[in-house]
């Protein structure tokens, strides 16, 4: 291989991490800072993959350390060995150069310095408010000119903060981050953790997200080599968290298999795998947020075939799939992912392969989505086994979904231990997020259509006809549902039996979904 492509080592000396970190604060090295460095336009250009924008605005600008480290690792351009040296009085050039983010070429006045990472601020909010980190990942093909390596490190994308924010805000002691990659899970859940294992087949990977840890001065994270399970068998964790390498890929010669997607399996059996082996490295009552495909193949669902994966375990399961491809789109999807550009012979190449797998397997489509597990406590599950597909926009959710997942779970447990005579005695209050949609014919006093409306969480809307809508109407907390439904009986002149066995279930779909909640 050309030397100029090989990933270099990462080296984690917290000295030089403790220093570089003082230099990327002193330079304002922040989302904001960049995003006002180049501007609005410049930014979503380089996003869509053209950094031409952004370095016609820096080319307006005079040279500063902030403008050199955007260069450096955002770009992915080289600069002026003077340059460099100025962006880093703390650390020094040649301390970053040794860590293996950087690498010098030629002498004297003439000299540049090429990143060889992907260096960026990363902003996020959760429920402890918000934060900020710097990311350390492999430069991508826009930087490298060239698809990128199989060992390639991934940094942040939509499924890093859709997971991130899957995750539940609830303090824990241990949690397990499965698949770890550039460590930004493991960072995230050790805000809510005590400890947490970070485990990976990848040593670069390990490499690298230990040193986005020591950078963002965050410990108590133990980061293992190995594949899934193994390098933590025989234990158990209060939370599991795992955006693993779930992308279905032919196992065929001539395909690359990249180490932060592919898991070396057929089909979707690394998902599979690792959804089986949940229930073994749980604590009672521990919870696993993850992400995933499953394949559809003829005759059979692709949720049901993920239903099969649990048939045989004790587990609350809740699973959301928000998207479903075609083979021939997520074949192009992927191929387009690893940098392999259509139109060109290897690009077709690729799309017949898998195409093939595709078909020699009978598959018809691949679903994404989130899987939702829980291990029940000693008193037995709640017996919450869901799944669906929403893909529709979700509801508000600026902290991510996680709390809405730990409302759902609670939500079960509470549904589980009130059968309908419990459920009668309850009061309900209408969550606060949740509004109501009429519709009328014109010149119609009475709605033809009424909509229960969800403005976070999954953002669900509910069709209610005038039962039901009257009755959310009337749950604020002082009535028991048994009242209500009396109340309602009386007034319509329905029998009062028959009205509680059409509300009673739909109070509990309401309260499972969050639009009821249990008054305190």
């Amino acid at each position: 291989m050309d030397t100029l492509h090989t990933l270099p080592s990462i080296v984690a000396d917290p000295a030089v991490t403790t220093a570089l970190a003082a230099d990327l604060d002193a330079a304002g090295f922040t989302v904001d800072r960049l995003d006002s460095l180049w501007g609005a336009e410049a930014a979503a250009s380089l996003h869509r993959g053209s950094r031409v924008a952004a370095l016609r605005a820096l080319a307006a600008r005079e040279t500063t350390p902030l403008g050199t480290l955007a260069t450096l690792f955002v770009l992915g351009l080289p600069v002026a060995q003077a340059d460099a040296a100025a962006a880093f009085p703390t650390a020094g050039l040649r301390a970053v150069i040794a860590a293996g983010l950087l690498r010098g070429e030629g002498e004297g006045a003439d000299a540049l310095v090429h990143p060889t990472v992907d260096l960026r601020p990363y902003a996020f909010v959760d429920d402890l408010g918000a934060g900020s980190w710097w990311i350390v990942s492999d430069l991508g093909e826009l930087a490298l000119g060239h698809a990128i390596s199989e060992e390639h490190v991934l940094g942040i994308g939509g499924a890093t903060t859709t997971l991130s924010g899957l995750q539940v805000p609830v303090p824990v002691r241990r949690v397990l981050d499965l698949g770890t990659g550039c460590g930004i899970q493991a960072m995230h859940a050790r805000r809510f953790a005590d400890q947490v294992v970070a485990t990976d087949i990848s040593r670069r990977a390990l490499d690298i997200a230990r040193f986005n840890a020591q950078l963002n001065g965050i410990e108590g994270i133990d980061f293992r080599v190995g594949s899934l399970f193994e390098p933590v068998a025989g234990e158990r964790f209060d939370r599991i968290v795992s955006n693993p390498p779930f992308v279905i890929t032919p196992r065929r010669e001539g395909v690359p298999s990249y180490e932060y997607r592919d898991g070396g399996m057929v089909g979707d059996a690394l998902v599979e795998t690792v959804l089986r082996g949940l229930e073994a490295h749980l604590e009672p009552g521990g919870t696993a947020q993850l992400l995933g495909n499953w394949e559809y193949h003829w005759g059979v669902d692709g949720l049901d075939r993920v239903r099969a994966w649990f048939a045989d375990t004790d587990l609350d399961v809740w699973v959301i799939e928000r998207e479903r491809q075609d083979p021939t789109s997520y074949a192009e999807t992927w191929i387009r992912d690893g940098g392999t550009k259509p139109g060109t012979a290897e690009f077709d190449t690729l799309m017949g392969a898998w195409l093939d797998d595709f078909a020699d397997r009978r598959v018809t489509g691949v679903g994404f989505g989130y899987v939702v597990v829980r291990r029940p406590l000693p008193g037995g599950p709640s017996g919450l086994r869901r799944f669906e597909r929403v893909p529709e926009t979700l509801g508000s959710n600026p902290a991510g979904l996680g709390a809405t997942v730990a409302r759902v779970l609670d939500a079960a447990a509470w549904l589980a231990a009130h059968d309908d005579t419990a459920l009668a005695a309850a009061h309900l209050s209408v969550a606060g997020d949740v509004t109501e949609e009429r519709y009328y014919w014109p010149g119609n006093d009475d709605p033809t259509v009424m909509t229960l409306v969800q403005g976070g969480g999954l953002g669900r809307r509910v069709d209610a006809d005038t039962a039901l809508a009257a009755f959310v109407g009337a749950c604020d907390g002082d009535l028991s549902v048994a009242a209500i439904i009396g109340a309602l009986a009386q007034i319509t002149g329905v029998d009062e039996q028959a009205l509680a066995a059409d509300l009673l279930p739909a109070a509990r779909d309401l309260v499972l979904d969050g639009l009821l909640v249990p008054a305190a």
